[in-house]
């Protein structure tokens, strides 16, 4: 392993802290970076299991309202209603990430015109929802109806696909669904949680035998990168979107995918 490998998952590490919450898809952004630095990691892990230090930076910001939520289970029913509408919206996602997990891997992770294709169509979808005049529904995420949560759960399903965002997905779901975008981004910080926590238990399960000191090493140096760019990302992002809406991210996507384009016809 050499100064530069280091670099580069250093690198990859502050790209997955900065944009895994944020709807530009941070697994896109990780597989086209990764790609044009020749980063290769064994089974494609590195990019899945950095994500821990991004779920610890939201559980560092959000320890309080977590640890308020556990408290008031046994005898609040809204908070019982919304941890239960957490797992539900969880579980669609659970099953096809287990049941497609080899082609997600094998065949999607390994298409870079794909995310630059899913970044481009995501950001002009984007656009298009952050400028209608939708009149929200439900402005607290703990009002948020059962029904509700299962719907956003299965628009998590799309990311599935790189380049798609699982935050942009749930976001833009639950915007077309009647909710206000601090809610929708507030509801898609808390499925987080236990989406990254299953994908990061099952990939590391998947992979136990494959990977090396070396990619435990990387693995090590992503985390700690992710997790400091993440806590910034997590404290400030709400407040962003309440005053300026996701018309940015929009414009990111757009020009990351063009530019992804313009890098794998002219370098390859």
């Amino acid at each position: 392993m050499d100064g530069q490998t280091i670099v580069n998952a250093l690198i990859l590490g502050v790209v997955e802290g900065l944009t895994e919450f944020i709807p530009v898809s941070s697994t896109g952004h990780l597989l086209l970076i990764g790609h044009f630095l020749g980063f290769e990691s064994t089974g494609k892990t590195f990019e899945v299991l950095i994500q821990l230090g991004a779920i610890l930076a939201i559980l560092s910001v959000y320890s309080a309202r977590l640890w308020t939520l556990a408290t008031a289970l046994p005898s609040d029913p809204a908070s019982r209603r919304f941890v239960l509408g957490i797992l539900i919206a969880f579980l669609p996602a659970a099953v096809i990430g287990v049941m497609a997990h080899g082609f997600i891997k094998g065949v999607l992770f390994e298409t870079p015109a794909l995310v630059c294709t899913t970044l481009l169509l995501g950001g002009i979808i984007l656009l298009w929802i952050d400028r209608l005049p939708l009149k929200p529904v439900y402005t607290n995420v703990m009002d948020y109806p059962l029904s509700l949560c299962l719907k956003i759960g299965i628009c998590q399903c799309l990311a599935m696909v790189p380049g798609v965002s699982r935050s942009g997905a749930t976001i833009a779901g639950s915007l077309l669904m009647g909710t206000d975008k601090r809610s929708a981004a507030e509801f898609s910080f808390f499925l987080a949680m236990p989406t990254m926590a299953g994908a990061f238990t099952y990939d590391l399960f998947k992979n136990r035998n494959v990977i090396s000191m070396d990619d435990a090493m990387l693995i090590g140096i992503g985390f700690v990168a992710s997790f400091i760019a993440g806590v910034f990302v997590v404290k400030g992002l709400l407040d962003f979107v309440s005053r300026h809406g996701f018309a940015a991210f929009a414009w990111w996507r757009i020009i990351v995918g063009l530019a992804g384009f313009a890098g794998l016809y002219f370098l390859g």
